[in-house]
């Protein structure tokens, strides 16, 4: 490599320069070459080519412009909008913008509307539907209970025993010279006592020999007569049910000891006298 005087190209590392000074014509391809490859006289030189190593040594920079040029971008790129959460609702106003007003807007056609009048004719309907169906639900529910009522009552016995667990001590027959017209039964003092068929108290209180007595008109057509006893639960007038507690057991009035003095009078108070034994098998219960 070297250097010549002015009129003449410079030469350095590989490249042509032209001389700063003086004027600078037009530049033109060489026209000819000389055997030995420099240009003609009279001609202006123009750079040649650039050496591989000069490519070369630019690609470095060129490649990091690049990547830093690619990264900017990608960066950019994942700037999206924020995702609105799946929970969250978005108005379609919000993703369209001012143009949804337009898309977004219904028409009503004639077929859509109705009157008042139709609107009050419908609620009529609707209000006297629902006031049907709360009828009907009313009727079926007080048929339900009606039959578990029924079903109750064809479940619960017609007849009790006067007293539970008790021991009988006298019967329905002569007794010291004369007719014992009951039957005496034994048991704790206090202990229940029952109707032993549905009826209406007739008589509840004191009386002479029964210390206290009780009469009961049954479905039968009976009465059934309870004395002796240390308290009375009923009053005149009550509806008994078979079963129903009416007193609890004493040893009131003509008595030895605890117990229910029990008789039934067939057909009303001034009827019949007959064995309570015999009247209480005949409606399933055994003393």
């Amino acid at each position: 490599m070297g250097s010549r005087h002015a009129g003449t190209t410079v030469r350095s590392r590989g490249r042509e320069v032209a001389p700063s000074s003086g004027s600078q014509p037009s530049v033109s391809p060489y026209s000819e070459s000389s055997p030995s490859g420099s240009p003609t006289s009279g001609s202006w030189p123009v750079a040649l080519p650039a050496a591989p190593r000069a490519v070369a040594r630019r690609r470095p920079a060129a490649l990091l412009a690049a990547l830093v040029v690619g990264a900017t971008v990608a960066l950019v790129g994942t700037q999206a909008l924020p995702a609105a959460d799946a929970r969250e609702s978005v108005a379609v106003e919000e993703l369209l913008g001012s143009d949804a007003e337009g898309l977004l807007e219904t028409e009503l056609s004639p077929q859509l509307a109705i009157t008042e009048v139709e609107a009050r004719a419908r609620l009529e309907e609707v209000a006297a539907s629902r006031q049907a169906r709360a009828e009907r639900v009313a009727q079926e529910q007080a048929a339900a209970a009606e039959a578990a009522e029924a079903a109750a009552e064809a479940a619960r016995p017609k007849a009790s025993p006067p007293i539970k667990g008790a021991r009988l001590t006298s019967c329905f027959c002569p007794r010291w010279g004369t007719m014992h017209w009951g039957i005496d039964l034994a048991a704790p003092m206090l202990t229940p006592e029952y109707a032993v068929e549905d009826g209406v108290v007739l008589r509840a209180g004191a009386a002479s020999g029964y210390g206290l007595v009780v009469y009961i008109l049954g479905v039968s057509g009976d009465v059934t007569v309870y004395g002796h006893m240390e308290k009375i639960t009923v009053a005149a007038g009550d509806v008994v049910s078979a079963g129903d507690q009416i007193a609890l057991l004493g040893s009131r009035g003509q008595s030895t000891g605890p117990h229910l003095h029990f008789e039934v009078h067939s057909g009303g108070v001034d009827g019949k006298r007959v064995d309570p034994v015999a009247w209480l098998r005949d409606r399933g219960v055994e003393l």
